[in-house]
């Protein structure tokens, strides 16, 4: 039988668990499931800039990997959750571009699979972008 690990990212993780009851991280054995991350500081914060929440997004997702023992490199499969306007048919350029530009940072040359989906609304009005990761624990050596 599989160990199981919750993980709970200190700060903005820690405020999410206390007011609505859930972890951030889960890893059974090797395999690592993160919920979706935000780009917010531990405040709940959401930055001004687009490009700047993409980042933190992107760090909160090490971070909370991080919680139970995983890294960028362990990640296998991204998905993406990128909020558009009512009767928009396409997630922008401005939020693609800075995408890529995080894959290519943190992945060292890897390519998970990634799926993006268009959403109206996300946890907090002021979103603008959620991240969510598989992971192997191992896979990236």
């Amino acid at each position: 039988m599989s160990t199981v690990t919750f993980g709970i990212t200190p700060g903005f993780g820690e405020k999410l668990h206390k007011a609505l009851g859930y972890s951030g991280a889960v890893r059974v054995g090797d395999r690592v499931e993160i919920s979706g991350q935000a780009g917010v500081d531990d405040d709940l914060v959401v930055p001004d800039s687009l490009e700047d929440e993409i980042i933190l997004a992107f760090d909160n997702v090490e971070r909370t990997l991080a919680t139970v023992g995983a890294t960028w490199k362990d990640v296998i499969h991204v998905n993406s959750y990128h909020k558009v306007a009512p009767g928009d048919d396409v997630i922008g350029d401005d939020h693609n571009k800075v995408m890529a530009e995080q894959f290519r940072r943190r992945l060292g040359g890897r390519a998970p699979i990634w799926t993006e989906t268009g959403v109206t609304a996300l946890g907090l009005a002021a979103m603008r972008v959620e991240i969510r990761v598989t992971a192997i624990v191992g896979s990236g050596n």
